[in-house]
């Protein structure tokens, strides 16, 4: 294996090399990065053009300026990247880690958004396939998946978050605009959890009934502006995770799974108490030891209690208190909301990563930071998942179709056996690929998303540096890109020998 990785290193870094030779050699040639200053009357002209040149060793060959470049990447082993400086004489090593901390956490997080619900909606639909579900949502993925990007962001500016914020002024919602959310509700809803045709109107009926009567409470609370949650809720939240998993994975009569997981309910209800009030002024190392022991706790329980089905046991022990974790987390976040609300009366911004010189204590500036991610996360996040539930969805009708899985029912097992246990996870071996690609890609797509939406990201340092001739900046934008797309290309490939033992051969 180690041979193995390495070759795949060797090979990937001499492509690597040979791409950014290309790359510099076509935005050098790609116009004259004095062209402003010779146009200029100013009477500084000459020292200032003086000055680029020397910014940007322009008094150098094409390849001594490219060997340069090489040179200060291959310091990076050592710590001491020099990436140059850009057409302002700013070192790049110091933009590019600012601008890529602002489009890694909005493209890490579109990725997982979109890996969690493609997949589970690939799985779906392939389950109930050519159902109504399956055409309705293979037609909203194409439709996902065509849309230009500028124009759907421009209807989440309109939408989401100018019309919302007027509505948040004074939220309001008519009892026929809940009743018509309510049967619209209802109806998604009788199609995602199938069944006979009695489950099927017995749900509609509830949900059309119990929706508008939640919205016009909702209201009457003025939960918008003053939301709340309490230990109750997580509670009851958590114990329906606990249940829910443990029944997709081996099934509720399965007492080595289920009373662990019921466990981690437990310590989830005494975490919120223990940790309330240090949670109420809070900092990332605390939110991050939180989350360790939040699977380490779980996991040790259920290794301990799950006997044979020790691995399943941990798995839905730790799924559960991490949800548990959320959820605290979201409730301190509601208590946090209407201070917010205070400090920035329109919450969803339209422009920017962050607000500038905005003041407020841990949650407020959570609270930013997320509504800023908010718009654009949802574009990337959208487009992607296209992808992930229509490649989901093909790699599970193949897998169903394989002997093992007809062996696996005749032997008697359950539907839920043979899907979770046998079928899902030999669909997931190409889905690795697809979520390497789409990481990288999703850095190269953010370049339009950050454009329309205002981020200093690698997006706005990528497009500057093409503008203004200047190679730093761009080269700096493929270095991170082609280095994501090497990295993740390795880890789908360590994926598959976790998934199918027979790669490991």
């Amino acid at each position: 294996m180690w041979k193995f990785i390495a070759k795949r290193l060797g090979s990937a870094l001499a492509v690597l090399l040979a791409a950014s030779l290309l790359l510099y050699v076509l935005v050098i040639n790609a116009g004259d990065p004095l062209k402003d200053l010779r146009e200029s009357n100013a009477d500084n002209r000459e020292y200032l053009m003086a000055q680029r040149t020397q910014y940007m060793n322009l008094d150098q060959p094409w390849y001594g300026r490219y060997w340069d470049w090489l040179t200060g990447v291959s310091k990076c082993f050592i710590g001491q990247c020099d990436l140059g400086q850009n057409i302002n004489g700013v070192e790049v090593s110091g933009l590019l880690a600012n601008a890529a901390s602002s489009t890694l956490r909005l493209v890490v997080l579109a990725t997982v958004i979109a890996a969690i619900l493609g997949i589970a909606i690939g799985v779906l639909t392939a389950i109930r396939q050519y159902s109504g579900l399956d055409y309705l949502i293979t037609f909203m993925t194409f439709l996902f998946f065509s849309l230009p990007v500028f124009w759907a962001a421009v209807l989440l500016k309109e939408y989401l978050a100018i019309s919302y914020n007027d509505w948040l002024a004074d939220p309001q919602i008519s009892v026929g605009t809940s009743i018509v959310v309510g049967l619209v509700i209802a109806v998604l809803l009788q199609m995602f959890l199938g069944g006979s045709a009695k489950r099927r109107l017995l749900t509609f009926v509830i949900a059309a009934v119990f929706i508008p009567l939640l919205l016009q409470y909702s209201v009457w609370l003025n939960f918008y502006r003053f939301p709340q949650m309490g230990p109750a809720v997580i509670v009851i939240l958590t114990a329906l995770v606990a249940l829910s998993a443990t029944a997709m994975s081996v099934g509720l009569k399965e007492k080595r799974v289920l009373y662990p997981a019921l466990i981690s309910v437990a310590l989830v209800l005494a975490a919120y108490y223990a940790t309330f009030w240090m949670l109420a002024t809070p900092n990332a190392w605390v939110l991050l030891i939180g989350l360790i022991l939040a699977v380490v706790i779980p996991g040790a329980v259920g290794r301990f209690m799950g006997g044979r089905l020790r691995k399943a046991a941990m798995t839905v022990s730790i799924l559960t208190a991490v949800v548990g974790a959320m959820l605290t987390v979201m409730d301190h976040l509601f208590r946090a909301w209407p201070g917010f609300l205070d400090l920035k009366g329109r919450p969803i911004a339209t422009i920017g990563s962050s607000t500038a010189n905005f003041e407020g204590g841990f949650w407020d500036h959570f609270l930013d930071n997320a509504t800023q991610l908010l718009m654009p996360t949802i574009i990337l996040a959208v487009i992607s998942l296209a992808s992930y539930s229509r490649y989901t969805r093909s790699s599970m009708l193949e897998v169903r179709r394989q002997d093992y899985i007809r062996t696996a029912r005749s032997k008697g097992l359950s539907e839920r056996t043979v899907i979770f246990r046998h079928a899902f996870r030999n669909a997931m071996i190409p889905i690795a690929t697809i979520a390497a690609f789409d990481f990288a890609g999703l850095i190269g797509g953010a370049v339009i998303t950050e454009r329309v939406f205002g981020w200093k990201g690698m997006g706005e340092m990528f497009s500057t540096g093409l503008d203004h001739v200047d190679p730093a900046p761009v080269m700096a934008f493929f270095l991170v890109t082609g280095s994501a797309a090497i990295l993740f290309n390795l880890l789908a490939d360590i994926v598959y020998a976790m998934l199918d033992p027979r790669i490991r051969v």
